[in-house]
């Protein structure tokens, strides 16, 4: 039965939250660490998740959007639902859904995801939760859940036409999974979000921890392969913590998801340091500033907002010593186009626009328009297919030779990195 685009929907926790009613209410059968924000919600989910694993905890994780396919959106002890349990889960809660859709409350795509996660992590059954909200926070269907951690992740300009035109507005709607009794972990955030954040919390009586004041990283330094960290938690001080990934906004998103298990622990005692260590230490996050292939370096990131794109650019910068780079992007027609084409521009020697797999995908030629202003006609090529585009790019850095220290950039949406890491592990790289 059809459900619809994830992208349309009316926002609304009314259809969702009688699904839950009819299915026995799931999400209130564990504890919910529920994560929103604008940037690197699913990273922070992810080091969230890998904490709790590492302390023998079972966890379910519920994530999106998903990079290749639809079933890395619900794991469990870090493994997606295989392609069987995924139809069973569907199965499973059908009936229910059909129900709540005879009663005039037609479920819709991301609510359907939403409610077999929840179903899964009730049945199989888990320890904890990590939920990320989909869009906003007030009506995402993930919030049904009342999460015992809201955390939220650095806010910036996003999604405008569906959260609000400016900070405060889309603070105010992400802090809705702040809930009451609840402990609020609060990520580094512009004035005009913490003051709504603040002020949420203390309408409904939450314990807040804030990046910089009560949690924060006290220092890092670049390691091979990644970054070398001194946490301070709210329980303690963790040092010599290596972390896998690349940049200032993963350190952060780091220290996040310390302080949102710390918070969801019991006492006063600081987590275990080597488990600490340990966790850190064999995390990933996909698509996120990942190296995909060798000779010459090609990076991919999912980044596709000007907020995620700095972060981004200042960590590539930090990270990999390119000499040149030159740049694949295909982005989604509703995004701020220009603000990110802005940010590329004085890192980037030449550009490839391209469009992605999605239907929202912007087209090459219109691409092209904006890009050519800000870059000239020289730099900027385009390529209608993201394979060829991706080819494309790394013609361009061979043909500077082997030893230029050129790399190769793939960015500009979750569906663009998504698709590249496809194309590039089917060919072989």
């Amino acid at each position: 039965m059809e459900r619809g685009v994830e992208w349309q929907f009316e926002p609304t926790l009314d259809r969702i939250a009688a699904l839950m009613d009819l299915l026995g209410s799931p999400q209130r059968a564990y504890p919910v660490i529920h994560i929103a924000g604008t940037n690197g919600k699913t990273s922070t989910a992810r080091l969230t998740e890998a904490l709790l694993k590492e302390r023998n905890l079972r966890v379910g994780r519920f994530t999106s959007p998903h990079l290749v396919s639809m079933r890395e959106r619900i794991t469990v002890d870090g493994t997606p639902l295989s392609e069987e349990q995924f139809a069973q889960a569907y199965e499973e809660i059908a009936p229910y859904v059909d129900l709540a859709d005879t009663q005039g409350r037609r479920i819709q795509f991301f609510e359907l995801l939403t409610a077999m996660a929840f179903a899964v992590f009730a049945d199989t059954p888990i320890d904890v939760a990590v939920v990320e909200a989909g869009m906003g926070g007030s009506w995402d269907a993930t919030n049904v859940a009342d999460g015992t951690v809201g955390v939220i992740t650095p806010i910036s300009l996003d999604h405008t036409d569906r959260l609000g035109p400016d900070i405060a507005s889309i603070a105010g709607e992400k802090a809705g999974i702040i809930k009451p009794e609840a402990t609020a972990v609060l990520a580094q955030q512009e004035l005009e979000a913490a003051e709504v954040l603040m002020r949420r919390a203390a309408d409904v009586g939450a314990v807040v921890a804030r990046e910089g004041l009560e949690f924060g990283v006290l220092s890092r330094e670049i390691a091979l392969g990644g970054q070398l960290m001194t946490l301070r938690g709210l329980k303690g001080v963790y040092d010599e913590v290596y972390l896998p990934l690349h940049g200032a906004h993963q350190a952060s998103n780091a220290v996040t998801a310390l302080a949102a298990v710390e918070a969801l622990s019991g006492g006063d005692d600081p987590l275990d340091i080597e488990l600490v260590r340990q966790a850190f230490a064999e995390a990933s996050s996909p698509g996120r500033l990942e190296v995909v292939r060798r000779n010459p370096t090609v990076v991919v990131d999912a980044a596709h907002n000007p907020g995620g794109m700095q972060a981004t650019l200042e960590a590539m910068h930090e990270a990999f010593d390119f000499a040149k780079l030159i740049c694949v992007v295909a982005v989604m027609r509703d995004k701020d186009v220009h603000g990110l084409l802005e940010l590329l521009e004085p890192m980037v020697d030449e550009i490839v626009v391209t469009r992605n797999s999605s239907p929202r995908s912007m087209a090459p030629e219109e691409l092209a328009e904006l890009a050519t202003p800000l870059f000239g006609e020289d730099r900027v090529h385009l390529v209608e297919r993201l394979d060829d585009a991706i080819d494309r790019g790394i013609a361009i850095a061979d043909a500077q030779g082997e030893f230029s220290g050129t790399g190769v950039f793939i960015v500009g949406s979750v569906v663009t990195a998504g698709d590249a890491r496809h194309l590039m592990k089917a060919e072989g790289s």
